[in-house]
């Protein structure tokens, strides 16, 4: 029986990493549901399949891999990652291991790739984002929409969930900003660089003469009326802003799009690491808590992704991260 949670049971030979695995996982914040349901999976294959095997092997990471009858390419890919991560963890802890590379990933592609905006495009944005001028109807504008676009891209907010931020939730103090009731009904501690608070710090001060003080309950970004703003209003500026920095639209459904601020974090985000020399492996998971992710299922395509951006980052990380990015992906 699982020491973490008691309606978890291992039965296969590595019953105890498992546990172990899971554990670690919970230990740093991490939920790790969908990884949970995944690593059982793998529990019961190897029960029934290898029930003498020490380790993961080749042979049994293969089998594992396999592609199954009217399996999804995103099903295989799940079962890739937990693989992938659970090889990583077993040869950290002085277990051998087969780490799979990405040629035993699934091969279909979804059909849309995020668009990452360049460091110069960033900074780019942020400077038309400060320009607005307020209107009549939106008098609070030039004061909101550059923090607004600085919380997406610094911290790699929803932007729901920067609209719905309260008076409350920014503790500019502790320079911590609480995030409740995120995409998958949990809520999250984020620390915004120092840079930011002090941005925050400012924002505060400005606004205070024009709306007063305010009570915890209030909308931290309010609108004319003291409301939340609505999505399709900043979506609106957004638009205006890529016009104006001369970065074109592809038109409906082709981007870039305001979500991809937040794939554009996570990706200059792992580049940092990358150029820092940090251990990627236990960094992923700092990542998926901070962007409050379900899984590290979603978290890895950054790597991926990153990997395929910045050939010449990755060809220097090779020695020291091995098989954390893929080898197909190097290629």
């Amino acid at each position: 029986m699982s020491g973490s949670d008691p309606k978890v049971s291992f039965a296969s030979s590595l019953a105890p990493l498992m546990d172990q695995f899971l554990r670690e996982k919970r230990a740093i914040g991490y939920r790790y549901e969908a990884g949970e349901a995944e690593l059982m999976r793998l529990d019961r294959f190897l029960a029934d399949h290898a029930p003498e095997a020490g380790t993961l092997s080749r042979s049994i990471t293969r089998d594992w891999l396999a592609k199954r009858p009217h399996e999804s390419p995103r099903t295989q890919q799940n079962r890739f990652s937990l693989a992938h991560q659970f090889a990583l963890f077993l040869c950290r802890h002085g277990h051998p291991a087969y780490v799979p590379d990405a040629s035993l990933a699934a091969k279909g592609r979804s059909g849309f790739t995020p668009y990452i905006f360049t460091h110069a495009q960033v900074r780019r944005l942020l400077q038309e984002g400060d320009r607005p001028a307020p209107t009549a109807l939106s008098p609070l504008r030039h004061l909101v929409m550059p923090e607004v676009f600085r919380l997406l891209y610094g911290c790699g907010f929803r932007v729901g969930e920067v609209l719905s931020l309260r008076v409350g939730d920014v503790d500019t103090h502790r320079g911590v900003l609480t995030v409740r009731d995120g995409k998958f009904g949990k809520d999250r501690l984020v620390p915004p660089a120092p840079s930011l608070v002090r941005r925050l710090r400012s924002y505060e001060a400005a606004i205070r003469p024009v709306v007063g003080r305010r009570p915890a309950d209030a909308f931290y970004f309010p609108s004319r009326r003291g409301g939340p703003w609505h999505e399709s209003s900043i979506y609106s500026f957004f638009r205006q802003m890529l016009h104006r920095c001369g970065i074109p639209h592809g038109g409906r459904g082709k981007g870039p799009r305001i979500h991809d601020l937040r794939h554009t974090f996570a990706v200059h985000t792992m580049l940092r690491w990358y150029r820092e020399g940090a251990d990627l492996d236990a960094r992923l998971p700092i990542l998926a808590t901070y962007l409050g992710h379900q899984s590290l299922l979603g978290t890895e395509r950054y790597l991926h992704l990153t990997a395929e951006l910045f050939p010449e980052v990755t060809a220097r990380a090779d020695a020291a991260f091995g098989d954390v990015i893929p080898g197909s992906v190097r290629r």
